[in-house]
């Protein structure tokens, strides 16, 4: 199946221009004298001039009707899009005055300021912006979780749990407030491995107005539980928490006041990442058989677990836990990216589905060519080995804190070249015939429609050495990528938890479609982070867990939309789809299939059911060298079982570039007798009359047309009607020849496969009565039949 890959981002902006009658026009009244009035506005165009035209339907007799003062993206820092309405409410709060509809008595520069506070956020500070209320799912979440909690009312000793099995993406930090707000609790503490996700968390405590005077309190922060009666949320990663003061080996002090608070609940954020380990249980949910007394007497005070009465287990990929049976069912809420993108079509494209803004997501694979391959193949499997391929080495007496600079990649030649393959470029010594590019095969960087909507993107390697090797490849002066901002988010020096974030955000910044960034990483910010201007992900390293791959492949699926600037209750989205590239086909379709099978375990519906479900909604296009191809369900999971799908084998076999029908080439077959005797006797060259007299014909043609145009005047020689005529014949036959060639080759696969049955038969002894072998002279028609 053919799809053809042409995305486009809106560009939300801000624009403000004057005319030469208002240039110069004095200030009435306002915030001080001056001259000038500038209207303010608000589009999507991609050029300014486009929307300001529309203005200005009927040209004056002045050369410019307008004079463009600026234009910026309309966007902040923390990627959300604001509309001119900000831009005007926050002059008329500085005192410009507004003498009609959107134009303002001020300068240039007072524009400009007003929109770099909103960008900050400096204008919202201490107030709530956002409103938006629970999607369905959610809503229904919060239901099944508060009934279960007041049917089950956990305490101290034996706290109630339960397990939101929930697609990332899905939210988990706005529902589970609203959890809090519907079971009306005081002290929430949230544990997780990825410190990051604070961010996300504090955010949607800070910004909705459903939390107004709750707090949120990190470690290290003044946190008085007693002091004040409102809703008070703590997070804390457990690496932190569970860490023991280097000196007294005791409990860190700054967390005395956690362990003295009687918690209402626990959110363990990304469960799957290790807080299902006995160690991070024994903080939160010691076991509730024990003699209390006589147990913790044999236990030092850094053991006692924290004093929780409910506990709310968040993950996307809790398949451990759902293998083990930790929870029953109904202690599980579910919500996987099928049953979400399925909600999604069926609520429509109108403006009041609340899914319009969740991206479709598409994977994409790719088999590199064997030039690239053969220096990361090995073992039985013959496998391409990811982490191999991107293995990188630090220069020898570096420092263990060396720049980017010291790190190389073991096969930087074979990088290099598929550093241009993913803008289309085939590698050295690989021609057409080795490696055939149809016309719809979809590289990465290789159309302007996907450069443009791949500006920014994250790469996901095997190590630090690796980020780094890239790092200088990519930034190397004067290549393509060097206009692309690379940010290493890999390493000590990249930072912990969320100061590895700052970085991007800042290189983002507040003009994502001016900027063009690529975030190199081996493991930070693939968990529990949103970057909405993510819109790709590259997987370059191996892993054989559907949970890692997953929660990477997800960070790019963040939704990135707008109120609409003429109807405020219509959503304007920004990104539609998000890509996850793949360049190790068969371990990505086996992940697909494990994933797609486990989210749903206990169903009754077979594992190519699920597949089927799950690629209705994530379509997987796969490339092998012969043309790219979207999967179904048996498709995938022959390729994930035995590397290769049928149709895709065959259609190699179908492919053009298999056949080459050149002089040189014809030359060398005349050349050959046993060649020749070999053809005469295939069905469909016996067909062709004087077959070897036809192919000397073709090999003279060209032979004598060459020498015309070596002769001639001009590349385009002239030619006899005589001649015309012998050239269109000849083209015939070679096409004719071409055509019998082709027919031929698409049966040597059935040949290849029904000798092998032979041979295993034959081996077996299994001479059953109409058992039929191929004997020299057996004929087979397209379908395999004799």
């Amino acid at each position: 199946m053919k799809r053809d890959l042409k995305p486009s981002l809106k560009h939300p902006q801000i624009y403000a221009y004057t005319t030469p009658a208002y240039k110069t026009r004095q200030w009435t009244s306002g915030s001080g004298s001056g001259c000038g009035v500038i209207k303010i506005g608000f589009t999507e165009k991609l050029r300014i001039t486009d929307r300001i035209d529309e203005q200005f339907p009927t040209k004056t007799a002045d050369k410019e009707p307008y004079e463009l003062l600026f234009h910026t993206s309309a966007i902040d820092e923390m990627g959300n899009v604001f509309r001119d309405k900000a831009v005007h409410i926050r002059l008329a709060e500085k005192g410009f005055y507004n003498p009609n509809g959107e134009w303002y008595e001020c300068t240039k520069d007072d524009v400009i300021a007003a929109i770099a506070e909103i960008k900050a956020g400096k204008k919202f500070t201490g107030t709530k912006t956002q409103s938006f209320q629970l999607r369905p799912e959610q809503k229904r979440a919060v239901e099944v979780t508060s009934k279960y909690f007041r049917d089950f009312p956990g305490n101290n000793s034996n706290p109630s749990h339960f397990l939101w099995n929930a697609k990332m993406r899905f939210g988990k930090t706005f529902t589970s407030y609203e959890l809090v707000r519907e079971m009306g609790w005081k002290r929430i503490i949230v544990l997780t491995y990825k410190p990051a996700a604070a961010t996300q968390w504090k955010l949607d405590l800070e910004c909705h107005v459903n939390f107004d005077s709750w707090e949120f309190f990190r470690p290290g922060e003044l946190y008085a539980p007693q002091s004040i009666e409102s809703v008070q949320v703590v997070f804390a990663s457990f690496q932190d928490i569970l860490g023991r003061n280097k000196v007294t080996k005791e409990r860190k002090a700054r967390f005395s006041p956690v362990f003295d608070t009687r918690w209402d609940a626990a959110f363990i954020d990304e469960y799957h990442f290790g807080a299902w380990r006995d160690g991070a249980k024994e903080l939160y949910a010691a076991d509730p058989d024990r003699e209390s007394e006589a147990e913790l007497s044999k236990v030092d005070d850094y053991s006692i677990p924290l004093d929780v009465s409910h506990i709310i287990y968040l993950s996307g990929t809790p398949f451990k836990a759902l293998a083990n049976g930790e929870f029953t069912e109904d202690q599980i809420f579910n919500w996987t990216y099928a049953d979400e993108q399925a909600a999604k079509q069926d609520s429509g494209d109108l403006p009041g589905n609340p899914y319009r803004a969740l991206p479709k997501m598409l994977l994409l694979t790719y088999q590199l060519p064997e030039r690239l391959r053969h220096v990361a193949t090995e073992g039985e499997t013959n496998e391409f080995d990811l982490n191999e391929f991107f293995r990188a080495t630090k220069s020898e007496g570096t420092s263990k804190q060396s720049s980017h600079d010291e790190h190389k990649f073991v096969h930087e030649n074979d990088v290099n070249q598929w550093l241009g393959l993913i803008r289309g470029q085939l590698p050295q010594g690989v021609s057409v015939t080795q490696h055939s590019e149809p016309d719809n095969t979809v590289w990465p960087y290789r159309t302007t429609e996907l450069q443009a909507y791949l500006a920014h993107t994250i790469w996901f390697l095997p190590s630090v050495a690796s980020c780094k090797a890239m790092a200088r490849l990519l930034k190397r002066p004067g290549g393509f990528y060097s206009n692309y901002e690379v940010i290493v988010a890999a390493g000590s020096d990249a930072g912990m938890g969320e100061r590895a974030l700052e970085p991007v955000a800042r290189a983002i910044s507040a003009s994502p479609f001016q900027t063009r960034t690529i975030t190199l990483t081996c493991g930070k910010l693939i968990t529990g982070v949103s970057v909405k201007a993510w819109t790709g992900i590259f997987m370059l390293r191996n892993t054989s867990s559907p949970e890692t791959y997953f929660q990477a492949a997800f960070r790019v699926q963040t939704p990135w939309s707008y109120s609409s600037p003429e109807h405020t209750d219509e959503e304007v989205i920004i990104k539609n789809e998000c890509y996850v590239f793949d360049f190790a086909p068969t371990r990505a379709l086996r992940l697909i299939a494990d994933y797609s099978s486990q989210l749903n375990a206990r169903s009754n519906e077979s594992v190519t059911k699920r597949v089927e479900d799950f690629l209705r909604f994530l379509p997987v296009l796969c490339y092998d060298g012969a043309g790219m191809q979207e999967l179904n369900a048996t498709e995938l999971l022959d390729v994930a079982t035995v590397g290769t799908a049928s149709s895709m084998l065959a259609r190699r076999w179908q492919s053009e570039y298999l056949i080459n029908v050149d002089s040189f080439t014809l030359q060398r077959v005349l050349a050959d007798p046993k060649i020749m005797e070999s053809l005469k006797k295939i069905e469909g060259f016996r067909n062709l009359a004087n077959l070897q007299s036809r192919l000397v014909r073709i090999v003279n043609h060209e032979k004598s047309l060459k020498k015309v145009t070596k002769t001639g005047h001009s590349s385009e020689p002239t030619l006899t009607p005589h001649e015309k005529e012998e050239q269109r014949q000849v083209r015939k036959f070679r096409e004719d020849l071409k055509r019998d060639l082709k027919k031929f080759i698409t049966r040597i696969p059935i040949f290849m496969y029904l000798t092998e049955y032979r041979r295993r038969v034959f081996a077996a002894g299994n001479y059953q009565r109409g058992t039929r072998f191929i004997h020299k002279g057996d004929r087979l028609n397209s379908r395999g039949i004799f």
